[in-house]
């Protein structure tokens, strides 16, 4: 009977051992699934990733190259107009030195035409003095007789000079009265088209 019962406490003990067994092979069957399902996944979103990187990085040089040119094409478009205005400039500057140049060419052929002419005239001949038109020799004489017939002048020491009917003054005068008077004589001349006043008060005559 002890025997018997140790039997069957054996198959029991048999039985659970391989129940447990068992068991432990399907925990370790799930186990690996598991890592193999969590492998899959992780290779699968490392593809996706990288794909996604790789679009990113495709549409980033497409955009690169696009500006690229954008810039290549706008430095173009600024380098001829550059060279353009350049031209026109230099255009510009030639046609004035040409204009520049003929001008002074016809101011030389006028004068060279100019002297020419007074080469071939033996005399020149000088315009008659009218009552409106007087020499400067006639202007000098004139305002000269004006001042010595003024009281007040007549003991001054003044010189006087006459070019193109402009009367210069020089000397000197008792006071700056005298000045005005001998300033006044000149200009009351028939011809005397300014005066040109360089006097000066003698103090140490006074």
């Amino acid at each position: 009977m002890k025997t018997k019962n140790k039997v069957i406490i054996m198959s029991c003990l048999s039985a659970v051992i391989a129940l447990a067994g068992c068991q432990k092979e399907d925990a370790k069957d799930r186990a690996e699934k598991k890592i193999d399902t969590a492998t899959d996944m992780a290779k699968e979103n490392i593809e996706q990733s990288n794909k996604t990187a790789d679009e990113r990085i495709e549409g980033m040089k497409d955009s690169l190259d696009e500006r690229a040119d954008q810039a290549k094409e706008n430095i173009d478009q600024s380098t001829e107009a550059s060279k353009e205005a350049l031209e026109n400039t230099q255009e510009k500057v030639d046609k004035n030195a040409d204009r520049a140049e003929k001008k002074v060419e016809q101011i030389k052929d006028n004068a060279e035409k100019k002297l020419d002419a007074m080469k071939d005239s033996p005399t020149t001949v000088l315009p008659a003095v009218t009552g409106e038109q007087m020499d400067d020799s006639m202007i000098t004489v004139k305002v000269k007789d004006a001042i010595m017939a003024d009281a007040m002048l007549s003991k001054s020491h003044i010189n006087v000079d006459t070019v193109n009917s402009v009367v210069k003054l020089s000397g000197t005068v008792d006071s700056e009265k005298g000045i005005a008077r001998a300033v006044a004589a000149a200009n009351s001349q028939k011809g005397v088209t300014a005066v040109q006043n360089d006097l000066t008060v003698d103090v140490k005559g006074k």
